[in-house]
């Protein structure tokens, strides 16, 4: 059985971080956190230009 990669109904803004954790089984607050964590130390920019960029290619369930 294949689990396609979704948006989450679990969502804080879109779901994006929400799917990606259920996806792999991961806990949804880490999994912003890590995001969060990760867009800062990146200067910011890409982590929400590729936040935006899931937001419209990942499907909503």
């Amino acid at each position: 059985m294949s689990v396609s990669l979704k948006r989450s109904n679990n969502k804080v803004i879109a779901g994006v971080c929400g799917g990606i954790a259920e996806r792999f089984g991961w806990d949804p607050a880490l999994t912003r956190f890590g995001y969060l964590l990760l867009s800062i130390l990146s200067i910011g920019f890409p982590g929400v230009l590729v936040y935006i960029v899931l937001w419209i290619v990942m499907p909503a369930r």
